[in-house]
Parts: structure tokens; C-alpha cells; sequence
């Protein structure tokens, strides 16, 4: 029991490195504006693979949604598009705050809503097991870490830019708004995955393999998630006039595969993520969760690292920054005890 325990987390947290990375490209991809590469990002990732990858792993996928009640299919799309309008946000937000605290404050928020709603609603009598202190406990030790990296994102922008900060035209406070938002919305994924665990079971009943029978929620959920995002890509295409970008000369075929790579880093991260939360049993959508969330800060943060987002950062900035990234790995090690105590 203990080391498929230990097999689980080790599959949810590479499931976090995975889909931590997923931004990266974009900072290599100058010569589009952000809805370029959203919309083609978000048609790869939301669309295309998901469903592809669906159908490959659910026998009988038509069958098994049609075997499903509408209630269950219905909250399912409902968390998905409000997760949608969560991801759309999620862009906004990280090209303002920047990929390692953008990542930091979205993502500590979608853990912690989207880790104790479910417990509290599905299984109120594991809230003071181990496991669920754990959970509580490794959330709270998230916060701290989150708090640490929020002042050090502050620090950064004021030294970076001390003119803006003098005269009070810094975008931290926006960006900062557009983040919170963003993290209450981006929770409802995982509200799709575990409220949505009879659809789950309907694939396994149809034949899917268990670490691949949530394949069936994601397809469904994810792409209901698109159309809040493809509808606010093609109203900034529309705003902007920038249709014309995609066929522009210097982006050439590396900007398309770079937005694909995107998508598919993306939603990598997730089947992986679905696959380890499978064999933490029936709470693994629950405990998973803030593990992954947390692993795909470090890693935004260390991708931030790479690509120069911290240039010109003092000291005790990076203190700051340092001392956060060691609290994060705390809390991991807190929910994992918890989880096989």
C-alpha cells in the first residue's frame, strides 16, 4: 500500500513539472500577440488532443456518455467552461504579474479552493483523518510559501521598474486582481474531475484502463473550457486586427508548433496528473490536487529563472524568493505524510 502510495505522488508531481512548463514557449514567440498564440494553444490543448487522446484510451466513448445522466454530464460542462473562463484569465495574468508569480498566485488559490470544497462536500468525515489534516495543514504551509513570493514579485517590479512604482502607474495591482480571479475560476477543473466521478466510472465500466478512465471527464470538461476562451481570442483577433499575424512572414511554421507544443504540454500535465490521483484512491482528486498545483509553481518559477524574469533582483529579493520555493517543498511533504499516515 505505502509504495503505491508513493507511486501515486510521483506520478501526480510529474504531472506538475509537465504542465508547469507549458508557458514557456510563449516567451520564445515575440512576433504574435497574445490571442495568436492563446487561440492555437487553446485549439490544440482543449480540442484536438484531449479528444484524440479520448478516444484512444475510453472504449465506446459515445456509448459511455450516453450511459451517463444529464446531471452528472451537466456539471461536468458547467466546471468546465467556468474553468474556461478561469484559463482565459490565466493568460492575462501572467503576462502582467510575469511567468513565476503569475503561476504562484493563480495556482495557490486553484489548490486551496479546489482542494477543500470537494472534501467538505463529498467526504466531510475525512476533514480531521490524517489525511485530511494533512491536507489542511500542507495548504496553510502553501499559503505561507505564496505569501513569501508575492513580496518577492512586488520587490522585482519595483526594482525593475522604480519609475513606474515612484509614480504609482505599476501593474502589479491589476495584475495582482486578474490573478485571484483567475485561481477561483481555474479551481473548477478539479471540481469537473471529482464531482464528475460517475462518468469516470461509466469508462471503467466500458473497459478504459483506471489510470486512463478520466480521460472521458477531461474531453468533455476541457473543451467546454474552450469556448470561453476561444470567444475572448477572437474578440481581441476582431479588436485588434490581428488575423493578419498568423500569416505573418517572420513568425513562419515555429510559432504554430510552438503554440501546439503549448497545448500538448499542457494537457500531458493533466493526464499524467489523472493518472496518479487514480491510484491515490478514492480521495486522490482531493490530496493530489495541491501536490500538483504546487510542483507546477516551482517549476513556473524556476522557468522564470531561465528565462530572465528576475534580472536586476537584489539580494534580498531572491531571499525572498528562496525562502518561498523552501516552503512550497514543505507543504509537499506535509500532504504526503498526511496521505500515508
Amino acid at each position: 500500500m505505502g509504495s503505491q502510495i508513493g507511486w501515486g505522488i510521483a506520478v501526480v508531481l510529474l504531472g506538475g513539472v509537465v504542465n508547469g512548463s507549458f508557458a514557456l514557449p510563449m516567451k520564445r514567440m515575440p512576433g504574435w500577440r497574445w490571442e495568436n498564440t492563446w487561440l492555437i494553444y487553446a485549439l490544440a490543448g482543449f480540442v484536438f488532443i484531449p479528444w484524440a487522446i479520448a478516444l484512444a484510451t475510453v472504449p465506446h466513448l459515445a456509448a459511455v456518455y450516453q450511459q451517463t445522466s444529464w446531471p452528472v454530464l451537466a456539471k461536468v460542462c458547467f466546471y468546465g467552461f467556468a474553468w474556461g473562463i478561469g484559463g482565459t484569465l490565466f493568460g492575462l495574468g501572467i503576462a502582467r504579474l510575469g511567468l513565476a508569480l503569475g503561476f504562484a498566485v493563480i495556482l495557490g488559490i486553484t489548490s486551496s479552493f479546489g482542494s477543500f470544497l470537494p472534501l467538505a462536500v463529498l467526504h466531510p468525515e475525512q476533514i480531521y483523518t490524517y489525511r485530511g489534516l494533512g491536507l489542511m495543514a500542507g495548504t496553510l504551509v502553501m499559503v505561507a510559501g505564496l505569501a513569501f513570493l508575492s513580496i518577492a514579485g512586488n520587490r522585482r517590479e519595483r526594482e525593475q521598474n522604480p519609475r513606474q512604482a515612484v509614480s504609482g502607474r505599476s501593474g502589479f495591482a491589476g495584475g495582482l486582481i486578474i490573478c485571484i480571479f483567475s485561481g477561483l475560476f481555474s479551481s473548477m477543473l478539479n471540481f469537473a474531475f471529482v464531482f464528475g466521478d460517475k462518468l469516470k466510472q461509466n469508462a471503467l465500466d466500458a473497459g478504459a484502463n483506471s489510470a486512463m478512465a478520466g480521460n472521458a471527464i477531461w474531453a468533455l470538461a476541457i473543451s467546454a473550457g474552450f469556448i470561453a476562451n476561444g470567444a475572448y481570442c477572437v474578440y481581441l483577433l476582431n479588436k485588434n486586427h490581428t488575423w493578419g499575424v498568423f500569416l505573418g512572414k517572420e513568425a513562419g511554421g515555429g510559432y504554430w508548433l510552438g503554440s501546439a507544443l503549448m497545448g500538448a504540454l499542457w494537457f500531458g500535465g493533466v493526464v499524467i496528473y489523472g493518472m496518479g490521483a487514480s491510484v491515490l484512491g478514492v480521495l486522490g482528486g482531493i490530496v493530489g490536487w495541491p501536490l500538483y498545483i504546487t510542483v507546477m509553481i516551482i517549476t513556473g518559477i524556476f522557468w522564470g529563472f531561465i528565462s530572465k524574469e528576475w534580472k536586476g533582483s537584489s539580494r534580498a529579493t531572491y531571499s525572498w524568493v528562496f525562502a518561498g520555493i523552501g516552503i512550497l517543498f514543505l507543504a509537499i511533504a506535509v500532504v504526503a505524510w498526511g496521505n500515508a499516515a
